[in-house]
């Protein structure tokens, strides 16, 4: 792997503002970031995407990745984030950029802040080839549940975030959080190109919606595993179950409803 030139680039995660309660008081509060982000990849405009800014190279690396819009990291030669014009500049080895059919077909998903999804990655599914060895216990469940509940996070401080988090074994190896699920997810899924790790011994956590977008990404990344706190869409469901996905959803303490994938696991 040709690991490439990146900024570090990190926004404050959360500001102070003043709020007056029921009482008419003013209380010192946290709320948590907002920033645009507009990617170009070799000069050329690709979109603009609203963050956090907690991890802008990884999410810009995760989105390219997700969106299927380079095929590898070794494409990617350097991201450079510069928030004084909230733009990040993609430098791929070709200098060719994205092939214009690669995003001439553009679908708005369910996904808070409005996620896209380029071209037809429904139909690349077929292609997706996930492991069929992995298993999942319900100790393992419980503990990951655990971990996430006890991690640090922004929607502690202030709300109005979603957080994703990428598990082994009941261990938290990432948790990312975001204005929005989808950019959670692909900060996740650059940083594990970045650190060259495959998914098919992983779990994913997040606190959203199980969408045909989470799918869709989570299989990408070859995670066998997919948790919520929440619910499901049926379009979701229904790609869980074409790709052979474990998709839990309404998971808290120790509740949970098993909606897919129950081949993979052991109560």
């Amino acid at each position: 792997m040709t690991r490439p030139l990146l900024t570090d680039a990190r926004r404050p995660l959360t500001f102070s503002i003043d709020a007056m309660n029921e009482l008419g008081e003013l209380v010192p509060t946290r709320i948590a970031g907002e920033h645009p982000l507009t990617i170009y990849v070799d000069n050329r405009e690709l979109v603009t995407l609203m963050t956090l800014g907690g991890a802008p190279e990884a999410l810009t690396i995760g989105y390219l990745r997700n969106q299927r819009l380079v095929g590898s990291i070794d494409e990617i030669a350097a991201v450079q984030v510069d928030w004084e014009v909230n733009a990040v500049a993609v430098r791929t080895r070709s200098g060719q950029g994205i092939a214009p059919e690669r995003v001439e077909k553009r679908t708005v998903t369910t996904g808070c802040g409005q996620g896209t999804v380029f071209g037809d990655l429904m139909d690349e599914l077929d292609r997706v080839r996930l492991t069929t060895d992995r298993r999942l216990d319900q100790a393992t469940l419980y503990a990951t549940l655990d971990s996430v509940r006890l991690h640090e996070s922004i929607y502690k401080q202030a709300g109005a975030v979603h957080g994703c988090a990428l598990a082994r074994a009941g261990e938290i190896l990432m948790f990312v959080e975001d204005v929005g699920r989808h950019n959670a997810v692909d900060a996740i899924a650059g940083q594990m190109w970045l650190d060259d790790l495959d998914g098919d011994d992983k779990l994913f956590y997040t606190t959203g919606r199980l969408t045909s977008e989470m799918v869709i990404k989570a299989a990408q990344m070859g995670i066998p595993f997919l948790v919520s706190r929440s619910g499901l869409t049926q379009m979701g469901f229904e790609l869980a179950c074409q790709v052979g996905i474990t998709m839990i959803g309404r998971a808290q303490g120790k509740h949970y409803l098993l909606f897919t994938g129950e081949e993979r696991f052991d109560r």
